[in-house]
């Protein structure tokens, strides 16, 4: 994604790369900050600070008109969004650029406290929940104390999202996290952390089964970078790019999960590595 400013977005904007292995038109805007730091944007001020109510990074109307002038171009918007006030602008801002407009696939990246009125309203305007797993066992520990219990029942979602339909890009979020995407994996599905903690998993009503946990890694997430049609599975005419492991990821414990290692990866169908 080209960062939201003004250098490299005049460079980018008008010449745009779409190579076989870089695809460079998409561009991020920063909504809000995180949680951790209270500077996630809220509806309703922090639980553990009851005069803050996070962060707005730059006016609305500064959006606006960056969503017009991308809906315009044909290129694709990303916002990264963590608090339930910054998802719903974000949400108000793509329905209101992509009006008429088809098949754009815009994404709030995280999307990490979703109001569930604003999750049905997302999904029904096909805005693109880009989630990364990690976040929810990096949080898990004291998340509550920042949100209170109310809103940590819509915090982290990710089955909530498929259930009203939508696909589901799932990242890692490097370097904010760790690149290792057995790491996402396991958060996905798993949700628990290295160790295994907690036994039945954070807020597990949002576990994703392991095919799907699969599918966010590789062919959503290909679908919401418009590289569906040559990558994201293993087809006749698509870049047959795999990694082969030793053991069935879906039997291994977060623990065994964390600690294993890759035998072989291949990109375009050759070989480029060799444990």
């Amino acid at each position: 994604m080209v960062s939201d400013d003004p250098i490299s977005l005049a460079k980018y904007l008008k010449a745009p790369i779409e190579s076989p292995t870089l695809r460079v038109k998409s561009a991020k805007f920063y909504l809000d900050g995180a949680l951790g730091s209270r500077g996630a944007l809220l509806l309703a001020p922090y639980s553990d600070d009851s005069t803050n109510y996070g962060l707005q990074l730059k006016e609305a109307s500064y959006f606006k008109m960056m969503a017009d002038s991308l809906a315009q171009l044909g290129w694709q918007m990303c916002i990264h969004g963590i608090g339930d006030s910054a998802n719903r602008l974000a949400i108000d801002i793509y329905s209101q650029a992509l009006a008429g407009l088809d098949d754009r696939r815009w994404r709030i990246e995280h999307a990490q406290i979703v109001h569930p009125a604003d999750q049905k309203r997302m999904v029904a305007a096909g805005i693109i929940p880009s989630i990364q797993p990690t976040h929810a066992t990096s949080d898990m520990y004291w998340a509550d104390r920042r949100l209170g219990a109310e809103r940590m029942k819509y915090a982290y979602s990710a089955q909530s999202f498929l259930k009203l339909g939508a696909k589901l890009p799932l990242g890692t979020d490097f370097p904010v996290e760790a690149i290792n995407p057995l790491y996402t994996l396991r958060s996905a599905y798993l949700r628990q952390d290295a160790d295994g903690y907690p036994p039945k998993g954070f807020r597990a009503e949002e576990a994703l089964s392991f095919e799907d946990a699969i599918r966010g890694m590789t062919e959503w997430g290909a679908y919401a970078s418009f590289e569906e049609k040559k990558k994201g599975t293993l087809e006749a005419g698509k870049y047959a790019d795999f990694i082969i492991f030793d053991q069935d990821l879906s039997t291994l414990s977060a623990q065994e999960m964390t600690s294993l290692e890759v035998q072989a990866t291949y990109l375009n169908g050759q070989e480029v590595y060799r444990n």
